[in-house]
């Protein structure tokens, strides 16, 4: 956030962003000199604003600079296409620029208010994928003003950034839930930093450690914090992991958001919006399955609450891959090629959907907002990209060529994954709702999954009963009984795993 002062800086764009950073620039007089302002508009061009000169156009102009490690660059064009800001970014970096940082996604700048302590070193992140969209986060976040939210997984890839964007929410009080005590303190400690910075509104932060496995805690601390909203992200989700732990994959996920649910409804949860994945569509994994469970207990849980002439809305919001999350393919590919490589891609032909995590997180806030009791709804991931060319892309981006500088390595699929994903199934079907990339999925009659009867025969797999011992973290017996079940699920020729 802060940094020691650097000899000059520049602010790439000179909109509503780039002079509020350049106002607390000069505010707090600890940043270093502002130079000037680059920018494309030929209106903003030899301009000035407060006494700070307006350069451009930036390609231009860049080519003059010669720079030394010292001298920084900030680009504050939230709303800059994905395409311009990688030309950008090639500009300065050839013109020596010692750091180059960013300000996020327009979703996260809330009406024209941005701050410093928001910017961060751009990665490749920022130039990946497709561009997303402009969600309003002060209007999407309406139905939370006042309201008590917890974030289950507030440590996570997508738990973390779902409180940064709540900030913006004017809930009352923000419950920070995790199992990683470290990972909870770290958001816990980054949200009040933000707050102290005048990013959001100042709801009152509690973090909360707790595991979900544990129903007579989450029991008692549903019931302490008299929660009105919960976001449900917790989970286990390393697919290739979750095969040598089925177990694990199934007492956490499907058994703690059981024990979740229960104690929601029970203690008066109004609103309650699971995350979920791609990989719950026919799913041929543990965890895969793992999610498709949830999404049924979800979704149960919400046809109970109608019957029961309850006022809530509960539902479930499934997507694809989205960058950066903890374990997936770009952090990876990061470090093999800092090490000079190769990079392993597991099949040429393999392909994925690729959404940037606050993109992501702002569609799920909406969904949150607008979605209806009992329905499940995806989000509209675009067109997939194929991982080896996303190799090639992450290659170039650090200044070497495919195959001539760092080699690409193909490994062959690993345990419980496929070479495409889909976002829905063949009984489902998705309908547009009125609000850009989120569908409803219209699902067929029908169906036969014993839900409760699934639930008590992997009870003893999981928990363990002295009636059953034999069956305790059989990982053997868990895949059978699953896919009994699920049809869909492989196993492995040698289904081992605990």
């Amino acid at each position: 956030m802060a940094k020691v002062k650097v000899s000059r800086l520049y602010i790439i764009g000179a909109g509503f962003a780039g002079k509020t950073l350049a106002g607390e620039i000069r505010a707090k007089g600890i940043f270093g000199d502002l130079a000037a302002f680059l920018d494309d508009d030929p209106e903003k061009i030899g301009s000035r604003i407060d006494g700070v000169p307006v350069l451009g156009p930036v390609r231009d102009v860049a080519r003059l600079f010669r720079m030394n490690s010292a001298d920084e660059a900030i680009i504050a064009m939230p709303s800059a296409r994905r395409e311009y800001l990688a030309e950008i970014h090639g500009i300065l970096k050839s013109a020596g620029f010692g750091t180059i940082r960013i300000l996020p996604s327009i979703s996260q700048i809330i009406e024209g208010d941005a701050h410093l302590i928001q910017t961060r070193d751009i990665d490749l992140e920022d130039l990946l994928g497709r561009n997303p969209v402009t969600v309003n986060l002060k209007e999407s976040l309406r139905y939370l003003r006042g309201k008590r939210v917890l974030v289950t997984g507030a440590g996570g890839s997508i738990g973390s950034e779902l409180c940064r964007q709540l900030l913006s929410g004017g809930a009352q009080r923000l419950y920070l839930f995790g199992h990683g005590e470290n990972s909870i303190y770290q958001i816990d400690r980054e949200l009040r930093l933000l707050q102290d910075e005048g990013v959001g509104e100042k709801a009152v932060l509690v973090p909360v450690i707790g595991d979900l496995k544990d129903a007579p805690f989450i029991e008692y601390i549903l019931e302490k914090l008299k929660a009105d909203v919960i976001f449900h992200t917790a989970a286990y989700k390393h697919v290739p992991l979750m095969e040598e732990n089925p177990v694990a994959a199934i007492e956490n996920n499907v058994f703690g958001t059981a024990n979740l649910l229960r104690a929601a409804r029970k203690h008066g949860v109004k609103r309650f919006v699971f995350v979920s994945t791609d990989k719950a569509v026919a799913p041929v994994s543990v965890y895969g399955v793992s999610k498709y469970l949830c999404e049924q207990l979800v979704l149960r849980e919400a046809g109970a609450a109608l019957l029961a002439g309850e006022a809530v809305q509960y539902m479930a919001v499934r997507f694809g891959n989205v960058l950066g999350s903890r374990g997936s393919i770009v952090p990876l590919f990061q470090k093999q090629i800092e090490n000079g490589g190769p990079v392993t891609v597991t099949d040429p032909l393999m392909r994925r959907w690729f959404m940037t995590i606050p993109e992501a997180c702002s569609l799920v806030l909406k969904a949150g907002g607008v979605g209806e009791n009992g329905n499940l709804y995806m989000l509209d991931m675009g067109e997939p990209v194929f991982i080896k060319d996303l190799a090639e892309q992450m290659i170039r981006f650090y200044g070497f060529e495919p195959e001539q500088d760092i080699k690409i390595e193909y490994i062959g699929a690993r345990k419980g994954e496929k070479l495409d994903e889909v976002l829905w199934a063949g009984n489902e079907r998705p309908e547009e709702t009125g609000f850009s990339r989120i569908k409803k999925l219209c699902r067929a009659a029908g169906g036969n999954l014993d839900l409760d009867g699934l639930m008590e025969t992997l009870r003893p797999v999981c928990v363990f009963d002295p009636a059953k011992p034999g069956a305790y973290r059989d990982g053997r017996l868990l895949r059978e009984v699953l896919k009994a079940a699920i049809p869909e699920l492989i196993i492995p020729e040698e289904p081992h795993g605990y």
